[in-house]
Parts: structure tokens; C-alpha cells; sequence
């Protein structure tokens, strides 16, 4: 691959997050104060919505490091759970002594205790729900249910939910409004602006390489921009085959062509940019790339 072609210690634009690449941009800087503060005063339930692509994940696994010394966590990926399924999962995660086939409010009373003894030692409980927008109607009212489980002064569970803007549109639901008027703070995960976009690439090439501030071009970066509409996620996919396509012809720097090849090879991004890209004469009128 084109790793040591740029000399590069691993891949730069990998999909998997990394938290070794993640650049406190505004948006996610702001997400993640929000979040670290109504935690602090056991506000409840925090939700914080962004598109598809925009780093959801990689925030949540940035909070679960930076929570990791003073609160006990519980993480959901995946929140297509029952209702049961989804106390136990807590249960299991915060170290109740529970019995798979115990009756739920034997259950609940066992999770209850659990959270008194972790709250006596000092310490928090968080959950975090990542693609929340995904969790059935009855499981999202057993989450509010839980956030019953209180002493006289302070909730003994706090809530981070993260979900796509989906997860707006279920929580207006009629019926779950209960848990709506819960959520103290809500933020919105923002696409990459220009200026942005190129920190965000200059970071991670300079992350796995000494000499990354140069081996994108300006014009590319801000081409990986617009084609990409700021989403981190096809950022990182435009960004991985522009650099297979430099390598490819030899080059050490990536420039508007290779990202042009980029796109045409990217079918999210082509429609968002092909208009563009012909009024740049980057295509010839059959839709071929002109070299």
C-alpha cells in the first residue's frame, strides 16, 4: 500500500475510529464540554444528535477515556435491545448480582442497590447509548425508567445519547415526552468548514508522519471539502484513494487531479461535486478525466 511510499508509521484515513486521530474541532469540543459538565452536576440526560459520518462514535469513545477514573460507564453500540435486555446489559456493565432469570422488578432492585454502593464510594454512573435514533419505542421509556433510580439528592444513572437526526423525530413522539423534557442539553455534531477540513487532514497526516503539512495541496484539501460536504467519514474515504491514486502514478503530493479521480470513483461525493468539476474543465463532455 502507499504507507511507506509516504512514509507514513500506519493509515491516516482509516474508517475505524481512532482516538489518536481526533482533532477537538468546535463542534465536538463544545459536544464534549457539554457533556462533561451536566454530568458533573447529574443533570440527567444529555443528547447529542449529528449526521451519519460525523464522529458520534469517535466522541463517545473520547468520553469514555475521559471518564474512565471517575464514574463507572456502560456503553451501547448497538441499542436494538428489549426492555429487559437493555437492564440487564446496565446490570452486567456496572457489576450488579443479578440471575439471568430473575422477574424485572427483581432485576431493577438488584441494579438499584448496585448504583447506591457505586454512588457511596463517590463515584458516577453513565450510560452512553451510541445510534440511539435505533432503540425501539418501549426500550427508549425503559431508559427513562431508569433514570428513576434517585436519592433524595442526586439521579443515580445519567444518560448520554447519541443518534443521527432521526433521533429528533422519535423523541417528538407524543408518547416519550416524559423523557424528552428530561434532556437538560442537546448539541449538534457541525460537517467540517474549509478551514476545518484542512486542520482536520493536515492532523491526521501529521499524526503518522513527520512531514504531513505538505503532502496535500490547498486547492485538494479544499476540493475534499466541498466534494465531501465537511463529513469527516468521506473525508477520510476521499482522502484514502486520492493518496492511492498519487501513489499509483509516483507522486509525493496529492493534488486537485488525484482527488478529482477521487471523486469520480466515490459515488456519495460524485453527484455533490460533478457540476463543479466541469465548470473546472476536470472532465472532458463524455465524462472522462482529462490527465
Amino acid at each position: 500500500m502507499y504507507d511507506s511510499h509516504f512514509n507514513f508509521s500506519e493509515l491516516p484515513f482509516s474508517l475505524t475510529p481512532d482516538t489518536q486521530f481526533f482533532l477537538n474541532q468546535r463542534s465536538h469540543k463544545d459536544a464534549l464540554s457539554t457533556i462533561l459538565v451536566a454530568l458533573k452536576h447529574s443533570e440527567g440526560f444529555v443528547k447529542v444528535v449529528g449526521e451519519v459520518g460525523t464522529g458520534k462514535t469517535l466522541l463517545s469513545r473520547i468520553l469514555l477515556a475521559e471518564l474512565k477514573k471517575d464514574c463507572v460507564t456502560a456503553y451501547v453500540p448497538n441499542p436494538y435491545l428489549s426492555p429487559d435486555e437493555l437492564k440487564s446489559f446496565v446490570a452486567q456493565e456496572v457489576g450488579a448480582q443479578f440471575d439471568k432469570d430473575m422477574a424485572s422488578h427483581e432485576l431493577m432492585s438488584a441494579l438499584y442497590r448496585r448504583l447506591v454502593q457505586v454512588h457511596r464510594t463517590g463515584k458516577q454512573v453513565v450510560l452512553i447509548v451510541d445510534e440511539a435514533q435505533a432503540m425501539p419505542r418501549d426500550t427508549v421509556e425503559c431508559l427513562r425508567l431508569l433514570t428513576n433510580l434517585e436519592t433524595e439528592k442526586r439521579k443515580l444513572l445519567q444518560v448520554v445519547m447519541l443518534g443521527q437526526p432521526e433521533l429528533d423525530k422519535l423523541l417528538n413522539r407524543s408518547d416519550l415526552r416524559q423523557l424528552k423534557q428530561r434532556i437538560v442539553f442537546s448539541e449538534y455534531l457541525k460537517p467540517l468548514d474549509k478551514s476545518a477540513c484542512r486542520a482536520y487532514i493536515r492532523h491526521r497526516l501529521n499524526s503518522v508522519c513527520s512531514n504531513g503539512e505538505n503532502i496535500f495541496s490547498v486547492s485538494a484539501m479544499d476540493l475534499v471539502q466541498k466534494a465531501s460536504g465537511g463529513i469527516p467519514r468521506l473525508v477520510n474515504i476521499l482522502c484514502h484513494k486520492s493518496l492511492i491514486a498519487a501513489y499509483g502514478r509516483g507522486h509525493k503530493q496529492v493534488a486537485l487531479w488525484h482527488v478529482a479521480k477521487a471523486i469520480k470513483d466515490t459515488q456519495e461525493s460524485k453527484a455533490r461535486i460533478l457540476a463543479r468539476l466541469l465548470s473546472m474543465e476536470l472532465w472532458s463532455p463524455r465524462g472522462e478525466l482529462v490527465e
